[in-house]
């Protein structure tokens, strides 16, 4: 089953440290076969008042993300963003094609 890294992001200071983090994050998915599917950018808000950057990176299966999260490549640039930022960041199973919303109430 497809999952997410998540990143819900505030105050990011754009630094050289950060620079250098997006420079080299890219790299640190591919043995994973994570990809980027959101990246900050514009919102379009039409309820509340979202204060944050969403990142959302995907991964074929929890496995894979959390084996990107806890490798060495990635955990040696963490510290750039995490020194940078404030936030909170989970891993997390999508759900098929064929979901409902009802589905939630046989858990």
């Amino acid at each position: 089953m497809t999952s997410f890294a998540v990143a819900t992001l505030r105050n990011v200071t754009l630094n050289e440290d950060v620079v250098t983090y997006l420079k080299k994050i890219d790299e640190t998915l591919k043995p994973y076969e994570g990809r980027f599917v959101i990246h900050g950018g514009e919102k379009h808000v039409k309820e509340g008042s979202p204060d944050f950057d969403l990142i959302v990176l995907c991964f074929p299966n929890l496995k894979n993300a959390e084996a990107w999260y806890r490798s060495a490549d990635y955990q040696a640039i963490l510290d750039l963003r995490a020194a940078n930022s404030q936030g909170e960041v989970f891993l997390i199973n999508g759900v098929g094609a064929d979901h409902k919303a009802t589905d939630i109430l046989s858990r």
